[in-house]
């Protein structure tokens, strides 16, 4: 399956999970339909139960002799990134065209700072950065918060000090281990791929940093797909 796909919403747009609000003044048609509670979903072989947002389970329709799938639920079981946009009435499947950069969404607020002393690193000034560097032998962590809305993270991460001998990128909720990486001085900025589809909080680690070491995440330049 091609994970980067848009798709229009039109006539049925009651397949994607939303709120009443976004259909007031939509074009909408009305039609006869059928719940289909004999219809089983298999997904690799596997069988699975379509839920919603809430963990409710849903049911596909039945319609004309077409069968049709909840969106929102149907994503998630493939592990597919989905997002709404209300502007467009657009349904966004798999990884956006273009970045998000993380400063626009939420996160951790540990460690932020503008001061140019801390947002330059390598010559580069990156403006608004999560910074972290203390005098004792220590951990340190930050969380990001995508929602279930992206496919990929983007993160760039550099050293300040000494090496940083191991990050991990969880899964906040279910505790799955997304990635593991260290990151040495002398790898600059470097930058670290993340497949967060399905995810909504992402619990970022920093195992034994040295006293006068810690790191630096730009949040400019770190983005979401």
């Amino acid at each position: 399956m091609n994970k980067k796909i848009t798709a229009s919403i039109v006539g049925l747009s009651l397949l994607l999970t939303a709120s009443a609000g976004v259909y007031a003044g939509a074009n909408l048609q009305e039609i006869k339909a059928y719940l289909n509670g004999d219809l089983k979903v298999k997904v690799n072989g596997q069988p699975v139960q379509l839920n919603d947002e809430q963990g409710n389970a849903i049911l596909p329709i039945t319609y004309e002799g077409n069968t049709y799938l909840p969106v929102r639920a149907v994503a998630g079981a493939l592990k597919v990134a989905v997002d709404y946009d209300k502007e467009t009435s657009t349904v966004l499947l798999g990884e956006k065209t273009e970045g998000v950069a993380i400063k626009t969404q939420r996160f951790s607020d540990s460690g932020y700072s503008k001061d140019k002393k801390q947002t330059t690193y390598a010559n580069k000034d990156y403006q608004e950065v999560l910074y972290d560097v203390r005098d004792a032998l220590r951990s340190g962590s930050f969380m990001l918060f995508p929602d279930k809305k992206y496919q990929k993270l983007v993160l760039q991460i550099g050293a300040v000090g000494a090496d940083i001998p191991k990050i991990k990128i969880e899964d906040s909720q279910t505790k799955a281990l997304l990635k593991e990486e260290s990151v040495a001085v002398k790898d600059g900025m470097k930058t670290i791929e993340v497949d967060i589809s399905g995810v909504k909080e992402l619990f970022i680690y920093f195992e034994k940093l040295q006293s006068d070491a810690g790191y630096v995440v730009p949040l400019t330049t770190s983005y979401y797909k």
